[in-house]
């Protein structure tokens, strides 16, 4: 659950607050006033006090690229994600479960990698759709044996696809090994 929070700690107070997040996350641009910038901040959830248990959690994975603007609004566009954010050195796709993919130059050879997302039927439909519109090869199968097809693996929907430098992505339904 996403929360908009800040915290104040007054001054010589003993409490110690830990983010649960590396950086704020930029929201709903605002015209600049005199108090502020043109850009809200969010903070996803509330700080953690120290000493209290915290799941274990993928924040972000970096993502190395040939281009990372092409790649970056490549992955926002075809899953329907907000657009790519600029952080540091990358551009950053937030997917909805807190997670970010933060695309990189990679100035060296790309080594495929495997990124899967868990979606809604309806997501499906709408991601496999853009896939279908830009007539991108798509697969049933990792191995790539099964061209222009989707699975149906553990009762759900399932398919591959590659973005701009190699990357494997794919979308599925269901989590693997939950039946079906």
């Amino acid at each position: 659950m996403s929360v908009n929070t800040s915290v104040t700690v007054p001054v010589g107070s003993s409490t110690t607050i830990t983010p649960t997040r590396r950086r704020p996350v930029p929201i709903i641009p605002r015209a600049p006033t005199a108090s502020g910038p043109a850009l809200r901040y969010r903070c996803r959830a509330e700080p953690e006090r120290t000493g209290a248990p915290m799941p274990v959690q993928l924040n972000h994975t970096i993502v190395r690229v040939r281009d990372k603007r092409e790649s970056a609004a490549f992955l926002a566009e075809v899953l329907g994600v907000g657009p790519p954010t600029p952080f540091g050195p990358f551009l950053v796709v937030e997917v909805d479960n807190d997670v970010s993919l933060d695309f990189a130059d990679d100035h060296g050879p790309v080594h495929p990698q495997h990124y899967a997302f868990l979606v809604g039927e309806d997501e499906f439909d709408q991601i496999f759709g853009r896939i279908r519109e830009r007539e991108l090869p798509y697969w049933a199968d990792p191995g790539r044996r099964r061209p222009g097809e989707i699975n149906h693996n553990d009762g759900g929907r399932g398919v591959y696809w590659e973005e701009p430098s190699g990357h494997f992505l794919e979308i599925i339904t269901r989590p693997y090994g939950s039946g079906g």
